[in-house]
């Protein structure tokens, strides 16, 4: 069982086919691709969000508060077994500032920890009972079930001369809310038009110079997307457009 933790500000943009396109001649002056990512390829990334019966934290975090927080179960297979290595996170965001904490288990270890709180038999080192215990404290005061299957194709740079600095292009942001499993294939409605990308600006400082030039010359702009709000938000006006439908035969 291994840890990462990240913290950082995360900017959105969505972006045209035609605006991906030219931003990408700029990105090889400046941008190296990721491992997974060289000669145009991307990696697959397959997500369950949990949340509670009542869909507290989601409906927390689309009202912006100062401090929010996420439960999700990521892996980079798909459908993913019993023996595979997902990682189950917290993410935080605090006053703009993101910061994600993740245990790496197997698929089974993970829904047996969610499940009953059963750790994994390799929790003996420090700081990964540390984040576990986060965990634990976090899952008693939200008791939590498996709400949202979020996935996407992913195209990841990272900065020359920053390694810290990375932009990510998400594309076929697909979501459901019934079979929620990653032992599942991909599946379910797309959250943005076929070619389009969303694409996240990763910084721990502030936003390089060529690039708030690009995206002022390609008149990209900020935009407010939670893959997960967005997909919560599209089964409420389901609902009520549904409801209204009722009533109209009534």
């Amino acid at each position: 069982m291994a840890i990462q933790t990240f913290e950082r500000r995360e900017i959105k943009f969505l972006l045209s086919a035609e605006q991906y396109e030219a931003l990408q001649e700029v990105l090889v002056h400046y941008m190296n691709p990721d491992p997974y990512c060289v000669d145009g390829k991307t990696y697959g990334i397959y997500n369950v969000y949990y949340d509670t019966v009542n869909d507290d934290l989601i409906r927390q975090s689309i009202e912006k508060p100062y401090y929010k927080e996420k439960i999700r179960l990521r892996s980079y297979t798909s459908p993913a077994g019993p023996e595979d290595r997902v990682f189950l996170e917290i993410k935080k965001k605090i006053g703009g500032i993101v910061n994600k904490r993740r245990v790496t288990m197997t698929l089974s270890e993970a829904e047996e920890y969610i499940r009953n709180g059963t750790y994994p038999a390799d929790n003996g080192k420090y700081i990964q009972r540390q984040v576990l215990k986060e965990l634990d404290v976090l899952l008693e005061r939200y008791p939590v079930m498996p709400k949202q299957y979020i996935s996407y194709e992913r195209a990841a740079y990272f900065g020359k001369n920053d390694g810290s600095f990375r932009l990510t292009f998400d594309r076929n942001i697909t979501a459901r809310r019934y079979d929620v499993a990653l032992d599942l294939e991909s599946y379910g409605e797309q959250l943005i038009p076929e070619n389009a990308r969303l694409m996240e600006v990763k910084i721990s400082n502030s936003m390089p110079m060529w690039l708030a030039e690009q995206l002022a010359a390609l008149k990209i702009y900020k935009t407010s997307f939670s893959k997960y709000g967005r997909a919560y938000q599209n089964e409420i006006r389901s609902r009520l457009q549904q409801k209204r439908s009722s009533l109209t035969y009534v």
